[in-house]
């Protein structure tokens, strides 16, 4: 990054270090529009923010300055910028049309995506209209899809949040963890007879989805013959040998590549129980939407541009008011896994300690992403939020429109989420308190006790992300824009946003444990922590 435009924005939040947001309201009625944009009926409201316009100026020259633009067409134009991997990063090449001229290494990527997308949504479709049946000739009521980070953080969110499109749909359930107690809970209420299993591993060798594999494999045997098996199996993978060998059959098995990282590949075939639980049409609308702000991050001035405004923002927040964390707050029940698949896509993306030169980074990277949705998360962690020591940056997501019938319980969700945000910004005085208790007949004495545990201290910044309702074209378009910030955030950091190599030191070591805390092996070149609790968990198992 460049030093002098850095240097610049310390500048502004150096001038804007004591400024309160009642005080930036008061001194810009018109705040909001400055400070705020949209696309469509897509609204991001940054005004509650602690920042004024001429540091948004600022964020967008260092935006500038770290060559932000130039690394997104080097993306888009199919460059390796996955430099520790050597790979393109094109997982927007997913949702493109063959009229956007998107290739990589010398191939348009449409000849390669097409067929696949076709293919596999057409089995989604087969299956829900009953074309596709089980091995005793009933239709599939039920699909379990077997895998673990983004190949089910993304399908399931997914899936949960577009379930009121489901139709005559079978019903989805997935299942992640390696604890058998995962499996067994999901199953247990389903029928051999009538579920298709969806096996989702790229290499097909992913220690914790082929655990789980095998064993839903052997349920499935129990529930209708190993003769019968292969017909509930669906692989999503590139691995035709090993899926073979499971008993799965070739037409069932659908690729995607190694230019598309997991957490990023909910619209490939990682996509198929989506696809089957809101069949084809609706999967392509859910495309649609990201491939429109592929469009927006690609072509609109970086000033008015939704992703670099989220990103610049987050910067701000991150490396010059030193906020660590960010709450994620959708106002809307069907995206109650959004702010985990969302903490998957950044934690994993910017959580990095290293620059594209392998120099170690001398400022703050990738925040802690976290949330529930509200209103629950209002009986929970925000009175943290409110009067906690620590200033927790909310980003907000709602509705205008409702997802349900039940319109005057929507008024109220809106409400409480605008409420919140107002209360986080401007809070409550000690003199609006003592105001509001006299006026309640409450005692002097009483009331001068209370004051300082009643007091709110406002000034915690907000970013309202409204929209006009929840369907499939809108949440592709919302999951886009943030996979789009996380993209500016590393290209201003100088890492690289598409490795995780962090997650692998974990991987192997269990492995190498897993014969020692099975009993196979001892532990005696393990440390005395690691060693000792071997030691005690093989006492507890008996």
């Amino acid at each position: 990054m460049t030093q002098d435009a850095w240097t610049i924005v310390s500048q502004h939040h150096n001038r804007l270090r004591d400024a309160s947001l009642t005080d930036l309201f008061a001194q810009d009625p018109d705040r909001f529009q400055v400070l705020s944009r949209s696309l469509d009926d897509l609204t991001v409201d940054f005004s509650k923010e602690r920042l004024d316009a001429e540091a948004l100026d600022a964020l967008l020259s260092l935006c500038s300055a770290a060559g932000v633009e130039n690394r997104r067409a080097e993306m888009f134009a199919g460059a390796h910028i996955n430099i520790t991997e050597n790979r393109a990063v094109m997982h927007a090449a997913l949702r493109a049309t063959a009229d956007d001229g998107l290739s990589v290494d010398g191939t348009p990527t449409a000849e390669i995506i097409d067929p696949v997308l076709d293919t596999f949504l057409s089995f989604a479709d087969d299956v829900r209209r009953g074309a596709v049946l089980s091995a005793g000739g009933s239709r599939f009521t039920d699909v379990v899809n077997i895998g673990i980070g983004g190949s089910d953080l993304g399908p399931v969110m997914v899936a949960r949040a577009l379930s009121p499109y489901r139709g005559q749909g079978p019903r989805t359930h997935f299942v992640s963890n390696v604890d058998g107690a995962h499996l067994r809970d999901v199953t247990s209420g389903l029928d051999p007879k009538t579920t298709l299993v969806i096996v989702a591993s790229k290499t097909f060798t992913t220690q914790e989805t082929m655990a789980n594999a095998t064993a839903a494999r052997a349920w499935l045997v129990d529930g209708i013959g190993e003769g019968n098996a292969g017909l509930h199996l669906a692989a999503l993978s590139t691995n035709l040998e090993a899926t073979a060998q499971f008993g799965i059959q070739r037409d069932r098995v659908f690729g995607f590549w190694d230019w598309v990282g997991g957490r990023y590949s909910v619209w490939s075939a990682i996509g198929l129980s989506v696809a089957l639980s809101v069949g084809g049409a609706e999967f392509r609308s859910f495309l649609e939407g990201a491939r429109s702000m592929d469009q927006h991050f690609q072509t609109a001035p970086a000033n008015q541009n939704l992703p670099i405004l989220l990103a610049l923002i987050g910067i701000w927040r991150r490396n010059f008011m030193g906020c660590p964390t960010v709450a994620l707050i959708p106002y809307d029940q069907r995206l109650e896994r959004f702010p985990a698949y969302v903490q998957q896509l950044d934690m994993e993306s910017n959580g990095k300690q290293t620059t594209l030169d392998g120099q170690s980074v001398s400022y703050a990277t990738g925040p802690v992403i976290w949330g529930e949705p509200g209103t629950n998360a209002q009986h929970s962690f925000f009175q943290l939020i409110h009067q906690g020591t620590d200033v927790i940056p909310v980003d907000f997501i709602v509705a205008a429109q409702s997802g349900s019938d039940l319109e005057e319980q929507h008024t109220a969700l809106l409400a409480n989420c605008l409420a919140q945000s107002e209360a986080l910004a401007f809070g409550k005085s000690g003199d609006e308190v003592r105001s509001e208790m006299a006026t309640k007949g409450h005692a002097e004495d009483e009331i001068e006790r209370l004051v300082p545990h009643r007091t709110f201290p406002g000034n915690r910044p907000s970013t309202t992300i409204l929209h006009k309702r929840l369907d499939a074209f809108t949440l592709g378009r919302l999951i886009a824009l943030f996979e789009h910030k996380v993209f500016v955030q590393g290209a201003v950091w100088g890492i690289n946003s598409y490795d995780q190599w962090g997650v692998e030191l974990g991987k192997v070591l269990a492995q190498q444990l897993i014969p020692i805390v099975g009993g196979a092996k001892d532990a005696s070149e393990k440390d005395s922590s690691t060693a000792g609790l071997v030691a005690r968990i093989a006492e507890l198992r008996g």
